[in-house]
């Protein structure tokens, strides 16, 4: 090797060893036989008593301890914006969900902050949700689901689900969703104005209800994720749900992922 082609080498060597390293990331969640509990916290930031149903739901899998398996979301709803504030992370489709489960459940009342653990209504929050997430745990799964993902550099994520139902839970449906941790807002105005608002798993984005044929399921979605997300405080959600009777039938989460 000439002496000129050595010096490109090399340059070219240090120019490899100063480039970031590739940014896909990849995760893999396959749920186990027992049911792992969704539990869903509907909330609004123009709520005056949400923030300590939003610190619950960020404590939660401390709280529970290591071998629980929980899934923990928190979905924002805007029929309070009406208050003063607008959040910024409601959804009507949220509301809407809301009101199916508040149904399915044969309630009629609509409010925040309200809990659900694997699609029941948990009224008694502050006391019940260790027992109600242990309850669930220690059911069989009444399905199963295999969850892949993947973060391209170009912050496009893919999702991969194969989901299986056992009979008997007709109809069933996938939901997938993308969860955010690490979210701060300065409220201005309306019941929580003047206060810093800190939020854990709030759902970003939120595909479904995708009907299972037969039982089965093989799902794939490419999503674009807006560059303000932060990608290292997301987490990846898929969970089966009975459409009538609202019961969740397993849950898997993925993420946050280290560098594939």
């Amino acid at each position: 090797m000439n002496l000129h082609v050595a010096l490109l080498t090399a340059i070219a060597a240090l120019a490899a060893a100063a480039l970031p390293a590739i940014a896909d990331t990849a995760c893999e969640a396959r749920s186990g036989p027992n049911t792992t509990a969704l539990v869903e916290l509907y909330t609004s930031e123009g709520c005056s008593s949400c923030p300590p149903a939003d610190a619950q739901l960020s404590r939660l899998k401390q709280a529970l301890g290591p071998t629980a398996k929980v899934v923990p979301l928190a979905l924002h709803v805007g029929y309070w914006d009406h208050l003063g504030w607008t959040d910024p992370y409601a959804q009507a489709r949220f509301a809407q969900r809301q009101a199916w489960l508040v149904h399915a459940n044969q309630h009629g009342t609509v409010y925040t902050p309200q809990f659900f653990i694997g699609g029941a209504e948990a009224r008694a929050w502050q006391v019940s949700l260790r027992d109600a997430v242990s309850h669930r745990n220690g059911m069989p799964a009444a399905a199963t689901i295999l969850l892949r993902t993947r973060l391209s550099d170009g912050n496009v994520l893919t999702f991969n689900v194969e989901a299986t139902a056992h009979a008997g839970n007709e109809p069933t449906a996938l939901y997938m969703a993308i969860a955010e941790s690490g979210l701060v807002s300065r409220v201005m105005g309306g019941e929580n104005g003047g206060a810093t608002l800190t939020h854990d798993h709030v759902v970003r984005e939120w595909v479904g209800p995708i009907l299972l044929r037969g039982g089965t399921i093989r799902a794939h979605r490419e999503i674009r994720l807006p560059a303000s997300w932060n990608r290292d405080r997301l987490e990846m959600i898929a969970f089966v749900q009975d459409e009538r009777t609202g019961s969740v039938l397993q849950a898997v989460r993925a993420g946050p992922c280290t560098g594939a």
